[in-house]
C-alpha cells in the first residue's frame, strides 16, 4: 500500500470522515439537530397523548378541572358584584376601597402579570383559531367565485328574472317605454263583449 492510500486510509477509513469530524467541533451537525429536535417533538407529543387518552377517573382530575374553569367566571361575576355593592352599600363599599387603596405597588404589578398571563394566553389561542378559520374562508373564496360564473352561465337564457336585470336605470325614454301599457288582446275582447251586452 501506498504513501497516498495510508493517508486516505488514516482519513477516511473504517467509516470516519475527520473533516466532517472535525467541523463538527465548530459547527453543529444539522442533521443530527433536526433528528434530536424531531425526537423531542415526537417525545411531546407522547406525553400529551397519554395525559389526555383515557377518561379522567380520579376525583383529583375532575376537582382540578373544575378549579381550572373558576378564574374567569369569578373575575367576572365579582367586578359586577362590587358595582351591585357600591350601590346598595356605598360607605360599605368605600371602606373596602379605602383597604385596597393601602395594597403595595409591587402587589398590583404581580397581579396584573398573572392576570394578563393567564387571560392573554387564553386570547392568543382564540386570536389564533380565529385567523384560521378567516384563512379558511379566504381560501374559499376563489371556489366560490368560480361557482357564481359557472351559474351565472348555466342561467343565461333566465337572467331576465334576475332582480335588477329589467332596471331602466336614468334612461326616461326607456322607463316610458317600459311602464306604457301593450295590448291585450284578451282585455279588449272581454271589454268588447261587456259593451255588446
Amino acid at each position: 500500500m501506498g504513501l497516498m492510500g495510508r493517508i486516505f486510509d488514516g482519513l477516511f477509513g473504517g467509516g470516519r470522515n475527520i473533516i466532517r469530524e472535525t467541523a463538527e467541533v465548530f459547527t453543529e451537525n444539522r442533521e443530527a439537530s433536526a433528528m434530536r429536535e424531531a425526537e423531542l417533538q415526537g417525545a411531546v407529543l407522547q406525553q400529551f397523548g397519554a395525559e389526555f387518552a383515557g377518561p379522567r377517573q380520579s376525583r383529583f382530575d375532575r376537582f382540578m378541572d373544575a378549579l381550572n374553569r373558576l378564574p374567569r367566571p369569578m373575575l367576572a361575576l365579582g367586578t359586577l358584584g362590587l358595582f351591585v355593592s357600591a350601590m346598595v352599600d356605598p360607605i360599605w363599599f368605600a371602606s373596602r376601597m379605602q383597604g385596597v387603596a393601602l395594597v403595595p405597588e409591587p402587589l398590583w404589578w404581580l397581579l396584573g402579570a398573572i392576570v394578563s398571563f393567564y387571560f392573554g394566553a387564553r386570547h392568543q389561542v382564540k386570536g389564533q383559531e380565529f385567523q384560521r378559520s378567516i384563512a379558511a374562508s379566504m381560501a374559499m373564496a376563489p371556489v366560490a367565485m368560480h361557482n357564481i360564473a359557472l351559474l351565472d352561465a348555466m342561467s343565461g337564457e333566465a337572467s331576465e328574472t334576475r332582480p335588477g336585470a329589467g332596471d331602466t336605470g336614468v334612461d326616461a325614454a326607456l322607463t316610458a317605454a317600459a311602464t306604457r301599457p301593450e295590448k291585450n288582446a284578451a282585455l279588449d275582447d272581454w271589454r268588447s263583449r261587456a259593451e255588446t251586452r
